[in-house]
């Protein structure tokens, strides 16, 4: 038989054998995986942000097919698909799930540079989470913003931009989905997913310095003192102070912004509101002159 003819067929043999044997293993050792996970993946987003909670949507795909099994998808939610999303997800899952109230991202910080100036420059690595680590930053206030945009570079959707003016980041609300990477990416945790409220309108306190209140106003002339005015004059119990520092609970808030025209340093801030409208002017009485005095005697 022929040489050549002799190799083909052994190593056709070696191929066969190769192939059962791989075969048999790929059989042996299959790892399952739900087609369900794969419909769930595709339903969602994919900006694999973590907002879920999760490395990435596909995470997230499996803790909600996970979840369905057991009967609750509770506590799991796409910040960026939103009610939709999670209503679209429900529906392949055979279940329901309440629409969450949508959330965006409020900066906790009224320190301008007018009102916060500089104490110190800064010559190290330029970003937030380095300038925390080396101590309180350039100013006074060791609580407030550091104005190097961690926070913005963290932002997948362009939410987040820093001000050149006042040295604070402003979150664009069209933007935001509430993922959360902005509030992980600050060292300080100035920001924070509240409520967007009713006509996007929502109260909170602009600030988180937990210094008493001289140490506080001397740092930053729009800190809270914690003097407790808001507190008493908030009828809903919705705020409290903590470690000398106000707080306002957005499920307590009824919006009457009462508390914003008591608080002495304007650190309580009401967002979307119309403005007030001006009062009518009370025109002056006129002066009595003498021959007016004697005219009416």
């Amino acid at each position: 038989m022929n040489s050549i003819l002799i190799a083909v067929i052994v190593l056709g043999a070696i191929g066969l054998i190769a192939a059962i044997v791989l075969y048999a293993c790929s059989k042996r050792f299959a790892v399952y995986e739900d087609p369900r996970i794969a419909q769930v993946t595709e339903l969602l987003p994919g900006a694999n942000c973590g907002g879920c909670g999760f490395a990435g949507c596909g995470g997230m795909a499996d803790a909600l097919v996970k979840g369905a099994d057991k009967g609750s998808l509770e506590g799991l939610n796409c910040p960026v698909g939103g009610s939709d999303v999670m209503s679209q997800v429900a529906g392949v899952l055979g279940m329901t799930v309440e629409a969450g109230e949508p959330k965006v991202a409020v900066v906790r910080c009224g320190g301008t540079c007018e009102l916060r100036p500089k104490i110190a420059e800064y010559g190290g690595l330029r970003t937030c989470s380095a300038m925390h680590a080396c101590g309180a930053g350039e100013t006074a206030c060791g609580f407030g913003c550091l104005g190097c945009g961690d926070c913005v570079a963290a932002c997948q959707f362009d939410a987040i931009h820093m001000d050149a003016e006042t040295g604070l980041p402003v979150v664009d609300e069209e933007k935001c989905t509430a993922c959360g990477a902005c509030t992980k990416a600050c060292p300080r945790g100035i920001i924070e997913l509240r409520k967007k409220g009713p006509k996007g309108r929502r109260v909170f306190v602009s600030c988180v310095n937990k210094d008493k209140g001289p140490a506080a106003m001397k740092a930053c002339k729009a800190a809270c003192i914690a003097c407790g005015k808001c507190v008493r004059e908030c009828k809903f119990e919705a705020i409290v102070v903590e470690d000398n520092v106000s707080y306002i609970d957005a499920d307590k808030c009824r919006l009457c912004r009462k508390c914003v025209d008591a608080c002495p340093t304007k650190a309580i801030h009401a967002v979307n509101f119309p403005a007030p409208k001006p009062k009518p002017e009370v025109p002056e009485a006129p002066a009595i002159t003498p021959e007016r005095k004697e005219a009416t005697v």
